[in-house]
């Protein structure tokens, strides 16, 4: 079967390929019949090059010509949805319902569509107009935006279609898709209907141009490229904080969303109030898509007493009776094997599961881990490293003040959830404990898993380090996502007829929201 075809300057076009590799089907362990290339730094300079072209194109369209893009774009995946849901499937093992027909696609159309709503309006990019000193600003396309996409979401966080593809097109640059190659199948589907979308729509040919693979050499080579604006990366936090590095070198913004336990505190009051409804929850949250969340609870603190003990053994039983389900891949097996291995070496006890198999393909048991307050703060950095799938460690703490100790320890996390009575019989222990959690997390949600974004304007999907590169930007939540892939433009005393239409006195729409002289309106100056 012949090598797949790279999309390069608006062209599908052989690869100068080093090697080929192959994606598998998780849940038979068997290879897939396509073969893709594994790129030499002569396709990243081609790519680079034709983006460079693509972006200084794309400074001049209109936020209408980029909407109508983004919106061409949605309609196509959804006169495709049956083949691609087929070949996600095939690829990843994602249940074909609910998963990917009825989550995980509308999701990704509706992400396309608000950035379309957010380029046609542009309020996004914050205009800002001080008539006294003649002084004015606008958020501008920063550049060619590389985006590195996940295993886990083959659709929404999809290199050439997910949150990263939306936002940096929607702020108007060029993206240089590299596949995930756990799915490269799937990415090659998306980037021929993004490309379809950008001819009939008149965007520059290298609006979307998508390798596949690279040597970890040009990889890092690609993200320290001077010709970059951005790089959007969601992935595993090895491999992400190696390109940061490369990235920082030459001062390239590098978003990444690189690694996550998102902690829940469950209070004795809820436990004695919904203990039921709380042991259902959390042992859906952890176990739906076989944990391959980024928000998967994986670490839990509870109060200890009776009540946590009773619970605890619930959570064992409905962690043994739950079906086993399967991994993205291979290598997800492997590394949940070794981050479950570092957690016992730490001091942890297996509850149950622990081990491989027990499910279709590549699959690893449902696992549960506790250690004591103490044993987790004689060892913290140890026992909060995340082990991506389905597993869960309980801490269980001796004391309010000994719980609140222990969140002190965490790194920067996506999400932090507290459980408490809804009488307020936990209010004081939630007072001290959200306290010291909301400095720690993107996301503070109460009574509920944090397992799960909704595309919303006011979402974070962010956090600290090591969750995100950056505290202060979101990867989902239009239009608060676009901001990640713009440079402020500051204009000084420049003529009218030479500033971008956003920026002169009178309101290109009349509907464009602009900050001039301190108060947010639409009306002209």
């Amino acid at each position: 079967m012949p090598t797949q075809p790279i999309l390069i300057a608006g062209s599908w076009r052989s690869a100068n390929s080093s090697a080929t590799f192959r994606a598998e089907n998780p849940a038979t362990k068997e290879p897939l019949p396509e073969e893709y290339p594994i790129s030499t730094w002569a396709d990243c300079e081609a790519a680079l090059a034709a983006a460079s072209q693509a972006a200084a194109e794309m400074r001049s369209l209109s936020g209408d010509k980029i909407a109508a893009f983004l919106d061409a774009f949605a309609a196509k995946i959804e006169g495709r949805k049956d083949d691609l849901v087929k070949l996600a499937n095939l690829e990843t093992a994602l249940s074909v319902s609910p998963r990917l027909a009825d989550g995980e696609l509308p999701r990704t159309t509706n992400q396309l569509r608000q950035a379309a709503a957010a380029a046609k309006d542009g309020s996004w990019a914050a205009p800002t107009i001080d008539t006294k000193q003649n002084i004015r600003s606008i958020l501008e396309p920063i550049g060619p935006v590389l985006v590195f996409g996940p295993n886990n979401f083959p659709f929404a966080f999809n290199s050439a279609s997910g949150g990263d593809f939306a936002a940096a097109i929607a702020a108007g640059n060029p993206v240089i898709a590299k596949a995930n190659t756990s799915h490269p199948g799937t990415t090659k589907l998306m980037a021929e209907l993004a490309h379809a979308a950008a001819q009939e729509t008149g965007l520059p040919p290298a609006t979307v141009q998508l390798i596949y693979r690279t040597s970890h050499e040009d990889g890092e080579r690609l993200v320290s490229d001077l010709r970059v604006g951005a790089i959007g990366y969601t992935g595993s936090r090895h491999a992400g904080l190696k390109l940061k590095a490369a990235a920082d070198k030459t001062g390239r913004p590098f978003y990444a969303e690189l690694s996550s336990v998102n902690p829940v505190v469950i209070l004795p009051g809820a436990l004695e109030e919904k203990f039921d409804d709380i042991a259902t929850q959390f042992s859906s949250s952890c176990l739906m898509g076989t944990g391959q969340f980024c928000t998967n609870p994986g670490l839990v603190v509870l109060l200890a007493g009776p009540q946590t003990e009773k619970f605890i053994a619930t959570l064992v039983e409905k962690f043994t009776a739950a079906p086993v389900g399967t991994l993205l891949s291979g290598g997800v097996g492997k590394s949940l094997e070794k981050g479950v291995a570092s957690l016992t070496q730490a001091g942890a006890q297996i509850l149950v599961g622990g081990k491989p198999g027990g499910g279709k393909g590549h699959s690893y048991a449902n696992t549960l881990l506790r250690v004591s307050g103490a044993g987790f703060l004689k060892n913290p950095i140890a026992l909060q490293a995340e082990a991506f799938g389905n597993e869960s460690l309980l801490v269980v703490a001796e004391s309010v003040e000994q719980a609140a100790h222990i969140l002190s320890e965490l790194e920067g996390n996506l999400t932090g959830c507290i459980y408490s009575h809804t009488q307020g019989a936990d209010d004081p222990a939630y007072k001290l404990l959200a306290a010291v959690l909301r400095q720690k997390v993107g996301r503070l949600l109460n009574d509920k898993m944090p397992t799960g974004v909704a595309v919303s304007p006011a979402m974070n999907h962010g956090g600290p380090f090591p969750a995100t590169g950056h505290p202060g930007f979101t990867a989902v939540g239009i239009p608060a996502s676009l901001r990640r892939f713009a440079m402020l433009a500051c204009y000084d005393g420049v003529r009218q007829s030479r500033l971008p239409a956003a920026l002169q006195d009178k309101n290109p729409s009349g509907k464009l929201w602009r900050q001039v002289d301190g108060e947010w309106t639409t009306r002209d100056v």
